[in-house]
This record gives C-alpha cells, sequence and structure tokens, in this order.
C-alpha cells in the first residue's frame, strides 16, 4: 500500500547477530540457525518456566532473532511476561511494537499480529501509530480490509494517535470496503481530524472523494474535492472528471477537455493526463449528444497523440506508490531476501 516504513539498518541486524553468533554476519546464508542462536531462544524458555526477569535487551535481540512461526510464539509468551513486569515504565521505553510487526509481516503472521494488538492485557504495548500503520498496511495489501478495519477502530480505542500515514491508510481502507458504513467512519475521522487542525493529505482527502463518488453522495465528493490545495495530480484531475460525470455537467467535461489539449502550456509545465477509463465515461455520457460525441472524439484523438492518456484505471492510479516515497524505497524494491529469515519476500511491505 501507499505507506513506507524503513526497516533496522542492515548494519544493526548484522551485530545483532553476530551479538549471538559468533563468526555469523548474517550476508544471507541459508543455512540453520547457529546452536548458539538455539541456546539463545531455550535459555529464554527456561527463564520463563523459572518465572525469571525479561530484560529489554533480551527481548530486543530476541525479536531480531525470529525465524519461525514456533519462534514468534515463543515471542509472543516473552512480550506477555515483559509487559506484565514493565507495563508502569512505559516513558521514554523502547518501543518493540514497530520490530514485531515487521517480523509478523516477514513470516506472513498477521493473524498473530492483530490478535496481540487487540489483546487487553498489551494495553500500552503497541502505543504508537507506526505499529497500527504497518499492520493496517499489511491487511491493506493482503486485502483484508475488514480486518484492517477493526485495527483502525482498536487504535481509536486505544486513544492513538493517527499521523498523516494514518488518515491515508484510514480512508483508503474505507474506499476499498466501500459501503455507507465506510462512507459514515471515513467522515466521522475526516471530520474529527478537522475540528483536531490535523493535517489530511491530499492522497488522504482523494480516497475520500472516490468513496463519495462510489456511494453516488456527489455533494459530499465536490464538497471534500473543493478544499484539497493544489488539486493538480492526475488523481484529482480523474476525479475531477468523475465528478463532473456524476454531477450531468457534459458541456463543462468538454471544456476540460479542450484546455488540457489547446491550452498555450509551456512545453515545461506538466500535462494533465487522463485515465482510460475515465475517458471512457465521459464518452459514455455525451454519446447522446452528436456535436458533443463529435468533440469528445475530436479530443480524445489529440490526448493520445500528446500522450496524456493512461491505460492506469482510477483505482490504480489512488493506490499507486507515490513517487517521492519510491525514490527513498529504491534499495527496497531491489531487496527479495528477508534479512532475518533468507527466504524470498512474497511482496515488499514498504515499496508497496
Amino acid at each position: 500500500m501507499a505507506v513506507a516504513f524503513r526497516p533496522p539498518k542492515r548494519a544493526v541486524l548484522q551485530a545483532l547477530r553476530s551479538l549471538v553468533y559468533p563468526g555469523v554476519g548474517g550476508s544471507g546464508s541459508t543455512c540453520c540457525r547457529c546452536p548458539l542462536g538455539e541456546a539463545y531462544l531455550r535459555n529464554l524458555e527456561e527463564k520463563l518456566t523459572q518465572n525469571k526477569l525479561i530484560l529489554k535487551e533480551e527481548l530486543k535481540t530476541l525479536l531480531h532473532l525470529c525465524e519461525s512461526r514456533d519462534d514468534v510464539e515463543l515471542a509472543k509468551n516473552v512480550i506477555y511476561r515483559y509487559h506484565a513486569e514493565n507495563r508502569n515504565i512505559t516513558l521514554g521505553e523502547y518501543k518493540f511494537g514497530p520490530l514485531f510487526m515487521r517480523l509478523c509481516y516477514e513470516l506472513d503472521l498477521e493473524e498473530s499480529a492483530v490478535e496481540l494488538i487487540k489483546d487487553q492485557h498489551l494495553r500500552g504495548f503497541f502505543s504508537d501509530c507506526t505499529s497500527f500503520n504497518i499492520l493496517m498496511d499489511m491487511l491493506f495489501i493482503k486485502g483484508k480490509y475488514k480486518s484492517a478495519l477493526e485495527v483502525l477502530i482498536e487504535m481509536k480505542n486505544q486513544d492513538v494517535k493517527f499521523s498523516k500515514d494514518t488518515y491515508v491508510l484510514a480512508f483508503a481502507i474505507c474506499y476499498k470496503l466501500n459501503s455507507p458504513e465506510s462512507l459514515k467512519v471515513c467522515t466521522t475521522l475526516r471530520e474529527e481530524a478537522l475540528i483536531k487542525g490535523d493535517i489530511l493529505s491530499r492522497r488522504a482527502s482523494c480516497f475520500a472523494v472516490a468513496l463519495a463518488l462510489h456511494q453516488n453522495q456527489v455533494e459530499k465528493a465536490t464538497s471534500i474535492f473543493s478544499q484539497i490545495m493544489n488539486p493538480e495530480s492526475i488523481i484529482c484531475i480523474n476525479l475531477n472528471l468523475m465528478i463532473h460525470i456524476q454531477s450531468n455537467m457534459s458541456k463543462a467535461l468538454i471544456e476540460i477537455l479542450k484546455d488540457a489539449t489547446e491550452g498555450n502550456v509551456s512545453k515545461f509545465v506538466k500535462k494533465h493526463k487522463f485515465s482510460e477509463e475515465v475517458l471512457a465515461k465521459v464518452r459514455e455520457k455525451v454519446k447522446d449528444v452528436p456535436a458533443l460525441l463529435a468533440t469528445f472524439d475530436e479530443l480524445y484523438g489529440k490526448l493520445h497523440v500528446n500522450g496524456q492518456v493512461t491505460a492506469y484505471t482510477l483505482d490504480a492510479l489512488l493506490c499507486h506508490t507515490p513517487k517521492d516515497l519510491k525514490s527513498r524505497m529504491v534499495h527496497l524494491n531491489k531487496r527479495t531476501v528477508s534479512r532475518r529469515t533468507f527466504q524470498p519476500l512474497s511482496q515488499s511491505l514498504w515499496a508497496e
């Protein structure tokens, strides 16, 4: 999905591995775990059995060493013990939540992540928005939108402060669910954000506009769109066309396309691009008016000649990773093997 999260630096992970596996630098070997690593895990199991104190560094190292579902089960037990011993010492403490969520991603254990983040016995352990954002992004990527919404509601119930990325994820989840109930959730969150003075990104607002259009709430979509600052992105351009289509403003549609093809714009200014899918809907809207249809067909040809038509659907444009995030995540796009398990990654959470 849409939101990018930077993993621990490689040097840090290699250092942790070297600490427990002397002579092993974590360069990508697929062999079985070093016996010293196994001994470290067994030692933690014994500490649990003997009800000994779990130290912060022990939990941190454990989360970096987990390679399997069984390891994660041990980590969960250690987390419960650690949180029970330290629930009242949270100020300035290390945040384990994001580390555990990334672990669950690499091992495809979103169910375990959801279970723990909703467990009332761990209230306060996942006190940061990053943990919830990673989990919602993970569920979004897998198409589990209802579960993602449940996590969003849990985040709100736990009074975890929303970030800009949280709003993008929240509105994207509501957009994918595409129901009157999800529109109500989206509207409520948006109104609360505006009251609190939280900043809503253009991308988040675009998801809200698209959802309102899907639910035939054209006035609401128009209102939200009118509040978007600098609506010049390819998504905004196509959403604007959709608003005009659903508002039955056929002549205005033609004028928008005419301005895009015939405007005296410098070659250094990026031209507006239109989705083939949206243009097909424009044609459908004007097909019963011969004069408008003829003008549209002429403009349609010019748009193609000028390279102003994209094959991406509006949905694909909405869920596409912005360029500014791509540029920072090039190294992650190239990485196809987990640094933790040395197994192939099916997809990259941070590059979606």
